[in-house]
């Protein structure tokens, strides 16, 4: 039924079920992919560079940066939980992202305003340490932070949402839609970083180098650029309407299982209450069997004389309970890797600062190194994409080549290597120092800048195995009625590794300070020891690497993902019998 209607719950704008062959797909994707490009220009044109812009123009400290730097990207990352929790519970994924987009360009356009007009901006100050500048006015740290935080306020309803209706253009219930999906968040990352790299070079470079109004400015207008993008492709969108809080449903299956704590669980599942399979049918539903995991919510469904929601729940709606309450654990683990991108925009970029950056008469701005996290990562997927599953899934026999989790552990062990090179890199870079007696004046250490390349590129290769398998992940384990919820599970974990940031750069600076108020990290890098800070988080990593095998040894994959995968794997190996017979012939 290729031109069918679809089968998973699919509708256009007014309500009504659409046809395969005229919606969605990789024809709707194209416009939510080209939308992603310019936005993610957008965000990343201002936070790359941020770090710079506080140190520089606001005469903030390196600690007071950096954590103002990880709060706001933290914030940045954690309100898309509001977005999901309103686009599935009351205004659907399409409407709650256009209005988050207004709340976004807003943001944005202050941003610009900020930074543009004089009562607005700081003066200009010569001293190049900026301790004799004229600190800015409340008024002007007010504005701008609170453009920031406009921003994210809106990011809080495009991140969860955007990523969701692009893989809902794919039905679940059709299997060549459905193996289209496993390569959908492969090339979502690819669009991501193809507009972060343009945000990385040539951004960054008109911002140190032209002006910080051009160079917030045409962020500004790219958002802008791809709002419109976004809305050009709404004749060929499928929609799924809200079904309801996930908070609710959750919390119903909970207290519903305090409640019933005294009674007994059949032991036949049979016994236990469930809707009729139609029911589910209609809104384009799993029926999901009872499972043993979690046995305690298994109480929720148990028939009583009460039908208050409250009290009896039906099992579908306790196993996807279930399934986002199994995730948690995996979230945890991904934490402390996330904590590490945070070190890209801050440590990582003063770092820079601190080195021989020209190239004959050019000045490559510090910030623009993440162009090659940017670059690792796009080179990476697309290996990964075309020739790593290919190669993996012969001996493997699983269409994706390696599983979600196995992804998520090479990543990990990526960010071990990372920390450990960024040690060995700092600690020579303080010798140099200590060689050339720059530790007391913080002058330019005699190094090149691209002595730093190798943290960000094995950063980039370590986002193409965990990032994208961790998107993939919440989204795949996500029962169909919470996959907003579940997609906001990864950008929740990037929004606490970057609060984790701030903490642990707070206490660790606040703990080795001692009586000579000295520290770890200070303003003067050559006189900092930020090489045992990078060693703390080399261990960091060991230890939540084996947290996460661990977990991951106890982790149980949704059912239905599990059927499907199978009969993804009977297809491809059906696939490979016919070319062989064929070439047999």
């Amino acid at each position: 039924m290729e031109d069918g209607y679809t089968e998973d719950g699919t509708v256009d704008l007014k309500g009504n079920p659409v046809l395969r062959s005229k919606r969605g797909g990789w024809t709707a994707c194209f416009f939510v992919v080209v939308y992603e490009v310019f936005e993610r220009m957008a965000y990343y044109g201002i936070s790359t560079n941020l770090f710079i812009y506080l140190t520089k123009k606001l005469h903030q400290g390196t600690v007071e940066s950096a954590n103002n730097v990880t709060n706001w990207v933290g914030t940045i990352w954690m309100t898309p939980v509001l977005g999901a929790y309103i686009a599935d519970a009351l205004l659907g994924r399409y409407w709650t992202f256009l209005i988050a987009c207004g709340i976004y360009f807003s943001g944005m356009s202050l941003l610009t305003i900020a930074v543009s007009i004089h009562p607005l901006k700081p003066g200009p100050c010569s001293d190049p340490s900026g301790v004799n500048c004229k600190k800015p006015t409340a008024l002007q740290v007010g504005v701008f932070f609170g453009a920031l935080y406009t921003l994210a306020l809106g990011t809080g309803g495009t991140k969860p949402n955007i990523s969701t209706i692009g893989a809902d253009q794919f039905d679940e219930f059709e299997p060549k839609e459905k193996a289209h999906k496993l390569s959908f968040f492969n090339w979502w990352m690819f669009s991501i970083f193809f507009g972060t790299l343009f945000a990385n070079t040539v951004l960054v470079y008109i911002q140190d180098n032209v002006g910080w109004s051009l160079g917030y400015g045409l962020p500004t207008i790219g958002l802008a650029i791809s709002i419109l993008i976004f809305l050009a492709g709404t004749p060929f969108y499928r929609h799924k309407l809200p079904t309801g809080s996930p908070f609710t449903k959750m919390a119903r299956v909970i207290v519903a299982a305090f409640r019933n704590w005294t009674i007994s669980v059949p032991t036949d599942s049979k016994d236990l209450f469930e809707l009729d399979s139609e029911v589910y049918a209609k809104k384009g539903k799993y029926r999901i069997d009872s499972t043993p995991t979690l046995r305690f919510l298994n109480k929720a469904c148990v028939k009583s004389k009460s039908s208050s929601p409250w009290r009896l729940c039906p099992v579908t709606q306790v196993e996807e309970t279930k399934q986002m309450l199994r995730m948690i654990p995996i979230l945890i683990a991904t934490f402390v890797p996330s904590t590490m991108i945070a070190q890209i925009g801050t440590l990582f970029v003063k770092q820079g600062t601190t080195l021989n950056r020209n190239i004959g008469s050019f000045v490559i701005p510090p910030a623009s190194l993440a162009g090659f996290v940017t670059l690792s990562m796009l080179i990476s997927v697309v290996l990964y994409d075309r020739f790593f599953v290919k190669v993996v899934r012969k001996w493997s026999n699983n269409p994706r080549g390696i599983s979600l989790l196995q992804r998520m552990g090479i990543g990990m062990i990526f960010h071990i290597v990372i920390m450990v090179v960024a040690w060995l890199t700092e600690r020579h870079r303080l010798q140099v120092a200590r060689a050339n007696g720059l530790v007391d004046n913080g002058k330019q250490v005699p190094l090149s800048i691209f002595v730093l390349l190798p943290q960000f590129v094995l950063m980039g290769t370590a986002d193409a195995f965990l990032e994208v398998a961790k998107i993939e992940f919440f989204y795949d384990q996500a029962p169909e009625s919470m996959k907003s919820l579940g997609t906001s599970y990864s950008t929740t974990s990037l929004g606490a590794g970057n609060f984790i940031s701030s903490f642990l750069l707070s206490t660790v600076t606040r703990i080795t300070r001692g009586d000579d108020n000295q520290g770890w990290i200070r303003n003067n890098l050559n006189a900092s020891h930020l090489d045992y800070y990078y060693a703390f988080f080399a261990i960091l990593n060991l230890l939540n690497f084996i947290f996460f095998l661990i977990v991951v040894r106890y982790y149980v994959y949704k059912a239905e993902v599990s059927d499907s995968i199978s009969l993804l794997r009977q297809q491809l190996e059906g696939s490979r019998h016919h070319v062989s017979d064929t070439g047999t012939n």
